[in-house]
């Protein structure tokens, strides 16, 4: 017998643990590496080589979802991904207040750290995103897209608000304390929302299960022109988004003056951004919807277009002085970044969905090591590009708003992409009203 449908409250749940996903990865993400390259005063090529590290673990998440195909249960996979990713959090704490004491021994803790990071947020996120492409009906998918993600981004913008201000003044013990706390708060969170979601006599038999090999299915996935379209699209978008991810905070700690709480609390209102234009994408699509608001292709074009001019605003902004509105920009850059992101994230949950369950975990994995190859090649590509610009020229202004500006060009070119790649939001471009 199949489970059925998720009921709305079943989707909150899950987003409880893309909340615990949030939370974990801020602190990771945005506060560990501005301490590195302000506090420690490391390069920024550092933190960004262990940021790079950890996706490049993520590029597995393909295998995870395939594991998870071969037995049809996922529950396992996302509750000890999210373990492992608990432990390197905090071990990431422990490794940079090393760091002061003992630079050597914390660089090496940092990487085993990142790497626990990588296997963790992959084998949880996939199988995740995967459980809910089978589990939500075609009605609710992209309504569900909105609010799993929301619900994430509320973990972000919480943790980063929460967390900046409880590590004022900073210490390492500070540190290791919050980290602890987010830690293990995430997998307690994590078993309760999981809590019965995939009953043993519900799952499929056996027999039923797909017998490809893990090569054969992942070519089986790639000749698809659709699927291959929109995981090219995943990358570049991606790519685009995190160049600034790891600058970000760094570049208000250089120009602005911030402190670490204030910056970690910047990261805090971006996040606020991105879950109020996910909140605007899921109300107008769904309340208002029709052949215009209800085009997931339009709100993810539009989205990167907004994203890339509100980098450039950045950019400039840094180099016209202190009085630029930063919070303001900041802000709106999230909130540019949060409306391509639900429409993209439900023609994701709809492509990995169709033509049934057996592939659904390959199918995200694909999806997600598209995001992550994105991911770790901009983190690094953006602070390579500062400690290039910054050996160029003084003017740290300039050496930061550059990267700025460059990443709002690459943002032009995801937003062409994602208007040719017409097949994949086709897809889900109605599926904006709940209906149910």
């Amino acid at each position: 017998m199949s489970m059925p449908p998720l009921s709305w409250l079943g989707i909150v749940r899950l987003g409880m643990v893309q909340t615990a996903l949030g939370a974990i990865v801020v602190l990771t993400t945005s506060t560990i590496n501005r301490i590195m390259v302000v506090e420690l005063g490391l390069a920024a090529m550092i933190p960004g080589a262990l940021v790079v590290m950890y996706h490049t673990f993520q590029m597995l998440r393909p295998r995870w979802g395939y594991g998870a195909d071969q037995r049809a249960r996922r529950t396992p996979w996302i509750i000890g991904g999210m373990a492992v990713l608990a432990a390197g959090g905090l071990g990431a704490a422990i490794s940079v207040a090393w760091m002061e004491t003992a630079m050597t021994a914390g660089l090496i803790a940092a990487v085993v750290s990142f790497t626990l990071i990588g296997l963790g947020l992959g084998a949880s996120a996939t199988n995740l995103l995967a459980l809910l492409a089978v589990r939500v009906s075609a009605s609710r998918k992209a309504a569900a897209a909105s609010i799993v993600w929301i619900m994430m981004i509320a973990g972000l913008a919480i943790t980063g608000i929460v967390a900046g201000i409880q590590l004022d003044p900073y210490s390492p013990e500070r540190l290791i304390a919050v980290s602890a706390v987010v830690s293990a708060g995430a997998v307690l969170l994590t078993i309760l929302a999981l809590w019965g979601m995939e009953p043993e006599a519900a799952l499929p038999p056996a027999e039923n299960r797909p017998a490809q090999s893990f090569g054969e299915a992942i070519a089986e996935v790639w000749s698809d022109p659709t699927m291959r379209a929109f995981s090219i699209f995943v990358f570049v978008a991606m790519l685009a988004y995190n160049t600034q991810d790891l600058i970000l905070e760094p570049f208000a700690g250089h120009v602005f003056g911030m402190t670490p709480g204030q910056s970690t609390a910047l990261a805090g209102v971006q996040h606020s951004g991105a879950l109020l234009g996910m909140i605007a994408v899921a109300l107008l699509g769904s309340v208002i919807g029709g052949p215009i608001l209800g085009n997931m292709r339009l709100w993810t074009v539009g989205g990167c277009v907004a994203s890339g001019a509100a980098l450039v605003m950045l950019g400039l902004g840094g180099m016209s002085g202190p009085d630029w509105p930063l919070k303001l920009n900041v802000f709106l850059l999230g909130l540019a970044n949060g409306t391509f992101a639900v429409a993209a994230i439900g023609s994701m949950m709809g492509l990995a969905g169709q033509g049934g369950t057996a592939r659904a975990g390959t199918k995200m994995g694909v999806f997600g090591a598209a995001q992550s190859i994105g991911f770790a090649l901009g983190g690094f590509a953006g602070t390579a590009a500062v400690d290039a610009m910054r050996a160029v020229t003084e003017r740290l202004t300039l050496a930061y708003g550059s990267v700025f500006i460059a990443e709002g060009i690459v943002f032009l070119v995801a937003a062409l992409l994602a208007a040719r790649a017409a097949g994949a939001f086709a897809l889900g471009r109605t599926q904006l009203v709940p209906g149910e």
